[in-house]
């Protein structure tokens, strides 16, 4: 099988708006203290993870570019051409694989549901945009 054919541009593109939400999800704004609360971290875990950001975003980054390349393969071999089908098939992916994965994981912790809720709320939202964002691109190559 030849190697797929990845617009880099839109994947980047993907990639900077998954942040973007991140950023925002997990702010002051919406679900920060719920999140730090539901995990039970003191102000100094939170410091100390401050010191490692650059490797988590790192990681996330190189996650997220991967992710990205592999929902525009699969909007390419299913011809999804459009904002809206990229929106749909993201949705799909993730009701299909990580919101069931990750209830599946949650299920062998002791942290609360909400905390599962707002982890798997997030994925919803970045999936459905990056599949919205690469199906546009592809309308605009197509």
């Amino acid at each position: 099988m030849p190697l797929p054919r990845i617009n880099y541009l839109a994947v980047i593109a993907a990639a900077v708006a998954v942040f973007v939400i991140g950023f925002l999800w997990y702010s002051p704004l919406l679900f920060s203290a719920a999140w730090i609360q539901g995990h039970g971290y003191s102000q100094a875990q939170m410091d100390a993870m401050k010191g490692q950001l650059g490797r988590i975003y790192g990681t996330i980054f190189l996650c997220i570019l991967i992710m990205g390349s592999v929902l525009y393969w699969l909007l390419g071999r299913m011809a999804v051409n459009t904002a809206a089908g990229g929106a749909r098939l993201g949705a799909v992916i993730w009701l299909g694989f990580a919101a069931t994965l990750g209830l599946m994981a949650h299920l062998y912790t002791e942290a609360p549901f909400s905390l599962y809720l707002i982890d798997a709320g997030y994925q919803l939202v970045y999936i459905t945009a990056m599949g919205g964002i690469l199906g546009w691109f592809r309308s605009r190559a197509a």
